[in-house]
């Protein structure tokens, strides 16, 4: 079973990426759970997002406390609770434009893959929503979705820009794989 987080600030769309996300491992006929906390529930405050997926019924019902993957859309975010549910093998995707060197200081012993969403997504005219660039990153650091049926999702469900959408998830995706590739080197 696959165990995802993703954990943002109300207002930045880690909400909207937890639904695209669970949407498009239901389109690859994955049996998915999601269900979501919002804390005080308002603009700001941390809101989390927490993804199951596997490929028999799932049938746990309680909080994750170990992740295979962190999606994280604010990097004052990594500390205390969120670090806790990752354990050696946890891929940690995070918005930053810190390069990887500053996160292998900061986190010891975490595998963080930093994309810098922000500027992607200016760069395909979304200004700060930053949720499809890293979903794209996060497909490419776990493997999964294959990106292709994540696009159609965004396709078929992005509230906006759908084709801008679409194309700042391929750029996520190609970042990613070329932080990844970077660091096999």
């Amino acid at each position: 079973m696959l165990q995802i987080i993703i954990q943002g600030r109300g207002g930045q769309g880690a909400q909207t990426a937890g639904s695209l996300l669970t949407m498009a491992f239901f389109a690859q006929g994955r049996e998915v759970q999601s269900f979501a906390s919002y804390g005080g529930a308002r603009r700001g405050t941390p809101v989390s997002s927490f993804i199951r997926v596997d490929d028999r019924p799932i049938r746990v019902r309680c909080d994750i406390e170990r992740a295979d993957a962190i999606l994280c859309f604010d990097a004052s975010l990594l500390e205390g609770r969120l670090l806790a549910a990752a354990g050696p093998d946890t891929v940690i995707v995070v918005n930053s434009a810190h390069p990887p060197e500053h996160f292998a200081r900061a986190l010891p012993g975490h595998r963080v893959v930093p994309v810098d969403g922000l500027a992607m997504a200016k760069r395909h005219g979304l200004g700060r929503i930053v949720n499809s660039v890293l979903l794209g990153a996060l497909a490419r650091a776990i493997g999964a979705p294959p990106l292709d049926v994540l696009e159609r999702v965004l396709f078929e469900q992005a509230p906006a820009r759908k084709e801008d959408n679409a194309a700042a998830c391929e750029t996520g995706y190609r970042s990613a794989d070329a932080r990844l590739l970077g660091s096999a080197a």
